[in-house]
C-alpha cells in the first residue's frame, strides 16, 4: 500500500507541475569507434531508482538514496544533480559497432526516454599524386581515394579555402568487407595556383579528414612566329622543286643517251653501206690493171729487156724472156685471202715464160 500511495504521490506532483517529464540528450549520437560516448538524463524532483539500458540490455542501476549499484569497467555514471534537477550522465568506455542502436533512460515509475546511438569508423584519404602541374585554360583531373571507412564517407573538394562545386566531381563508393572504399575524381579548370584539398567526413567526426597538394598554373605556350610558318613553307616548296629538277634531270639524261646511242648505230650502218657500196663499185670499174709485160705463149715482145724491172715485170737475158702476169686486186681488204704462184716454163723457142697466178 506504501508504494501505491508513494506513485500516486509522485503522479499528483507530476500533474501540478512540481515534477516535469525525463529529459534525455542526445537523442542521436554518433561515436567514433573506440571512443567514449556520454548521454545525460535529467528531471524535476525526486526518483527512487534510474536505469541505461543498450539494445534492451540493462547497463547500469542508479538509486537516489545510494547512487550507482554495482560495478562495470566500461559503463559508469556521474551525479550533476542540483537543487531539485537530478541530472545523472551516463558513460560508455571504448564503444563497438555491437553498441550501435537504442539507448534508454529508464525513471522507474515516472517514465522511459529512447535516444539513438550509431558507432561508425573513420578511414584514411589521400589524393593520388604530388603536386600538379597544367596549362592555363587546360582542364585538371585529381583522383581522391578513402578506404576503410563505416558508413561510407561524404567527399568534396576545396580549392584555395573555397568548396569545389558539386557538378565538377563524381563520388561513388563499395562496400569490402564491412568497410566502404570511396572514390572521388574532380575535373577543374586551371586558372590560378592554389592548394586544392580533398575532404572526407562522417557525422562521428567534428572535422573532416583532409589531404591536400598544389596546382601550379602556368602560362600557355606561345603560337609559333609567322616567321616559322613563312620558314617551313619555303623549305617545302624548295624541296617539291629540288625533287622536279632532279626528275627532268634523270629523264634528260636518258633521252640524251638513247639518241647518242641512235646516232651511233646509224653511223654504224652508214659506214657498212658504204662499204659495200664501195667493194661493189670496184668490181665493176677497176677489174685489175694491165700488165704491161704480158707476153702470151707463142709470142715476143719487143720491149727491150731494159724495160723491165724488179716490179714484177718479165726480163730477157740473152735467149730468155721473162713474162709476168699481173692479178687483179679488187681492194685493199681482200689482200689477206690472195695467194700469189709463181711458174716458170721454158717454150720450145727457148723462151722462158715467167707466170704469176692469185689463188682467191
Amino acid at each position: 500500500m506504501a508504494s501505491l500511495h508513494k506513485f500516486y504521490a509522485l503522479l499528483l506532483l507530476y500533474l501540478t507541475g512540481e515534477v516535469s517529464g525525463v529529459q534525455l540528450e542526445p537523442l542521436n549520437a554518433f561515436v567514433l569507434q573506440g571512443s567514449k560516448a556520454r548521454f545525460n538524463c535529467s528531471l524535476e524532483g525526486d526518483f527512487e531508482v534510474m536505469g541505461w539500458l543498450i539494445n534492451g540490455r540493462l547497463a547500469i542501476t542508479i538509486s537516489m538514496q545510494s547512487g550507482v549499484l554495482g560495478n562495470s569497467q566500461r559503463f559508469s555514471a556521474t551525479n550533476f544533480s542540483s537543487g531539485t534537477t537530478q541530472r545523472w550522465e551516463f558513460i560508455i568506455q571504448e564503444v563497438q559497432r555491437n553498441d550501435s542502436g537504442a539507448v534508454s533512460c529508464d525513471v522507474q515509475n515516472i517514465q522511459t526516454v529512447v535516444a539513438q546511438m550509431s558507432v561508425q569508423e573513420s578511414g584514411t584519404v589521400a589524393i593520388v599524386g604530388t603536386n600538379v602541374t597544367v596549362t592555363e585554360g587546360s582542364l585538371a583531373e585529381l583522383w581522391c581515394v578513402a578506404p576503410g571507412w563505416f558508413p561510407a564517407p561524404e567527399l568534396s573538394w576545396a580549392k584555395n579555402g573555397s568548396v569545389v562545386d558539386r557538378s565538377l566531381y563524381n563520388s561513388s563508393s563499395e562496400l569490402q568487407g564491412s568497410m566502404f572504399n570511396a572514390t572521388s575524381v574532380l575535373r577543374i579548370r586551371g586558372d590560378v595556383s592554389a592548394p586544392v584539398e580533398c575532404r572526407a567526413s562522417i557525422p562521428a567526426l567534428t572535422a573532416p579528414l583532409t589531404s591536400t597538394i598544389y596546382m601550379v598554373v602556368e602560362a600557355p605556350v606561345p603560337a609559333p612566329t609567322d616567321w616559322t610558318v613563312l620558314i617551313a613553307v619555303v623549305v617545302s616548296i624548295g624541296g617539291f622543286a629540288l625533287l622536279v629538277l632532279l626528275i627532268l634531270g634523270i629523264v634528260f639524261c636518258c633521252k640524251r643517251r638513247k639518241k647518242a646511242k641512235s646516232s651511233y648505230e646509224e653511223e654504224m650502218r652508214r659506214a657498212r653501206t658504204q662499204s659495200q657500196l664501195s667493194i661493189v663499185s670496184g668490181s665493176r670499174q677497176k677489174p685489175g690493171q694491165v700488165n704491161l709485160g704480158y707476153v702470151a705463149d707463142g709470142q715476143t715482145t719487143d720491149i727491150p729487156p731494159s724495160d723491165f724491172n724488179d716490179s714484177g715485170y718479165s726480163q730477157t737475158n740473152g735467149s730468155s724472156t721473162f713474162v709476168t702476169h699481173i692479178p687483179d686486186i679488187l681492194n685493199s681488204n681482200q689482200t689477206s685471202n690472195v695467194h700469189m704462184r709463181a711458174t716458170n716454163t721454158l717454150d720450145g723457142n727457148g723462151i722462158k715464160n715467167h707466170r704469176h697466178a692469185t689463188i682467191v
